[in-house]
């Protein structure tokens, strides 16, 4: 039983260490061979349009019933001390800070990052990766860093327009249950809200582009056993991805606080 446990504690430390190095390794290459031409400059446009243009429904959906909800709660638990007019101001501060960034990322982690896991993944099992070496390319040039440059590019104006999204989920509640005039909605979140809080939540989303970008580059690079395998490094990406943005959430959060 003892054995039994030091194998499988040994296996996850190795698993993990053989991640996070895999990670370094990428995120270093990728910084490297960013500034140096060739430009993809199409491939990286290509990937704009994909991981952002094309998650505006679901981000929209997504931050828009959250607004709603945040909203409704907060005002279900303000009721009892007859705070339902700070409402406004609740709402705003928790999804400008945290709620729009973390879910809005979530969602790309859910959709962007399993997709680039599996596209990748495709390609390395079918030798398409090789393929690029033969020629005398880059993978990671190639690759990689389109990916990372599109996904850093969308993911904070898609958190910005999610912000947006849930603040006017807030406001439809305020109106529709609780006798809130817009105006009113409006000018308290203007009272409350400063610079330093949108950036605090816009600032996360380069931290959660990069993991999500790379981790789903690296569980694709690192995918083998065929089609079966490519299924097991897109659920792993996704995983993986989200239990990172969670975590360094916390760390963030500390961090641009205290600025």
């Amino acid at each position: 039983m003892v054995e039994l446990f030091f194998e499988r504690f040994g296996k996850v430390i190795t698993e993990f260490l053989e991640f996070f190095g895999g990670f370094g390794r990428i995120l270093f290459q990728s910084a490297r061979e960013m500034v140096t031409p060739p430009y993809y400059v199409s491939l990286t446009l290509s990937e704009v349009y994909s991981i952002g243009y094309k998650s505006i429904p679901l981000i929209a959906a997504t931050c828009l019933s959250t607004g709603m909800v945040i909203a409704l709660q907060i005002a279900y638990g303000l009721e009892k001390f007859g705070g339902q007019l700070y409402v406004p101001k609740v709402v705003a501060l928790s999804f400008i800070r945290e709620l729009g960034p973390v879910f809005t990322s979530l969602m790309v982690a859910a959709r962007v990052g399993a997709g680039i896991a599996a596209e990748v993944g495709s390609m390395n099992v079918t030798e398409q990766i090789d393929a690029i070496r033969a020629l005398g390319t880059s993978p990671i040039k190639r690759i990689v860093i389109p990916r990372v440059l599109g996904t850093l590019i969308s993911l904070p104006l898609l958190t910005t327009f999610g912000i947006l999204i849930g603040l006017i989920g807030g406001m439809i509640v305020c109106y529709t249950d609780l006798s809130l005039t817009p105006q009113y909605y409006y000018n308290k979140i203007m009272e409350t809200l400063t610079l330093k809080d949108f950036f605090s939540g816009l600032g996360k989303t380069f931290f959660f582009a990069i993991f999500i970008s790379i981790i789903g580059c690296f569980k694709g690079f690192t995918t083998t056993g065929g089609t079966r395998g490519v299924g097991l490094s897109t659920t792993e990406s996704v995983v993986i991805s989200a239990i990172t943005i969670l975590i360094s959430d916390f760390f963030l959060s500390k961090f641009f606080l205290s600025l």
